[in-house]
This record gives structure tokens, sequence and C-alpha cells, in this order.
């Protein structure tokens, strides 16, 4: 009994370490963003004596970030709706039909999870400067979705393959067609894949900063990822706004973690035990 008290202490301190160390920057922007820039420079680590709202309606309003997060927001809903689209498509293809090619289709988009994107981003910046997709909302979409997709399609096909072929043929002999397996027995069956693969493409575009910042060079376009990291140069003297700025990026994603967190673990695990 003392064996097994002791095992689960030997977990329980590191594991709360982690957590501390994981929560406390959070803590800690939050406290500075409170703050007046008297106070900060008085005392930077001390609790702030108040809440004071004024810097994240600063940050929100006059810096910008409200306009920033509509523009994530445009930009990540699209591209996720997409990715789905496209991702469950194709899984279920790859999957469950029969044709020629279809392994070595598979394996292709498998090998797109292996290519970085500093690697396709001087020929890629030039195609779409060249198609005036540059600076363009539709630009950013069509990146976010070339890049994610192999992700997208690996998951959802190893998801599918766990779906007996037997419910496929069933269907075909019903007098479905392919589209009609799909929509009616396809989709609500992949409803959890979907739901776990969704959240995980919405969290990389959200916090995506190398792609932004290639493909929307205009302040007007930018992503809200861009705007926290352009504050830092323009409210280096102002770090209670900055921090303001962070927090305002940082509340999406940690609610998402908060409240979707058994979906975001049945997507990375996802794959590894179907098929």
């Amino acid at each position: 009994m003392s064996g097994l008290r002791l095992g689960r202490w030997l977990i329980a301190i590191p594991m709360s370490l982690l957590a501390l160390a994981t929560i406390y920057p959070l803590l800690f922007t939050a406290n500075v963003a409170m703050k007046t820039r008297r106070d900060y420079i008085l005392d930077r680590f001390g609790l702030t004596d108040a809440l004071r709202w004024e810097n994240i309606e600063t940050a929100w309003t006059s810096v910008g970030m409200g306009r920033y997060f509509a523009n994530s927001l445009l930009v990540v809903t699209s591209s996720v709706v997409l990715l789905l689209l496209f991702g469950s498509m194709a899984g279920f293809a790859l999957s469950q039909l029969r044709f020629r090619g279809s392994s070595a289709l598979f394996l292709g988009c498998l090998a797109g999870l292996f290519i970085p994107f500093q690697v396709i981003m001087v020929p890629l910046a030039r195609i779409m400067a060249d198609t005036a997709l540059i600076d363009t909302y539709p630009g950013l979409v069509l990146v976010y979705v070339a890049q994610f997709l192999p992700f997208t399609v690996f998951l959802m096909t190893s998801y599918y393959r766990g779906i007996p072929k037997e419910i496929v043929d069933a269907a075909r002999i019903d007098g479905n067609t392919v589209y009609g397996v799909y929509r009616r027995i396809m989709l609500p069956l992949g409803t959890p894949a979907l739901l776990s693969v969704g959240i995980l493409n919405a969290l990389f575009c959200w916090n995506d900063v190398l792609m932004a910042l290639v493909m929307m060079p205009s302040a007007e376009h930018r992503t809200l990822m861009i705007g926290v990291t352009s504050l830092r140069g323009q409210y280096s003297d102002n770090i209670p706004t900055f921090a303001s700025g962070v927090l305002i990026a940082a509340i999406p994603v940690l609610l998402v973690y908060l409240f979707l967190q058994r979906q975001i673990a049945d997507g990375v695990a996802a794959g590894s035990t179907k098929g």
C-alpha cells in the first residue's frame, strides 16, 4: 500500500510542477494586463490591487485587436470548413472505395506531412503573388487548407478504415450512390473524428504566425497572432497594453482546451487504434 502511495506521489509531484509552469505565464500576463504603466514599472511581479479593464479596452479598440480577432475568426472558420469537407471526402474514398492507385495516393498524402512550410515558403509566395492572392483572405485560406489537408486526410482515413465495409456495401445495394453513402452514412458515423480534427485544425490555424506573416503583409488584413507580434515593437514601453493583447489572443485557445480537451485528446490519438 505504501509503495502504491509512493508511486502516486512520484507521478503527482512532477505533473503538478508541470501544471504550475504552464499556468503561471497566463496568470502573470493577466496580472500585468490589470496594472497601470506606473504600477508595472514600480513592481513588475507584485499582485495588482484592482481589476482595471482599461488596457484590454485600449488593446481591443485603439490598437486594433478587435479587427485582428475578426480577421482570424473569418480565416480560421473558412479553413476548417474546407479542411473537414475535403478531408472527410478523401478519407472516405481512400478507406472505403476500391480504385487503382488508392494506396499510392494515400502515401502521397502522408508525404505531405513531412514537408515543412519553410521549404515551400518562397515558391509559394511567388505563386500567390502571380495569382494576385497575396494579402487576401482567400489566399491565406488556401494556404492553410494546403498545409493542413494531409494531416486531416490521414486522420479521417485512419478513422474510416475502422468502419466495416459491409455497411457501405449494404448502402449501395439499397440504391445509394457514392455521394449518398458519404452523406447519409459516413458523415454521421465520422462526427467524433470530424469534431476532433476540426478542433485541432482550428488551433493550428489560430496559432499560426509564419504563414499569416508571409501571406498578409498589410496591417488591415493581419490575423490576431500577427497583431500580437506587432504589439511587442509598437508598445515596448507600455507592457500592460501588450499583455492585454496577449491575453485576448490566449483566451479563445484556453477556452477550447478547457471545454474540449477530451475531443483534442481523441484527435491526437486518432489513427493509432483504428485501421
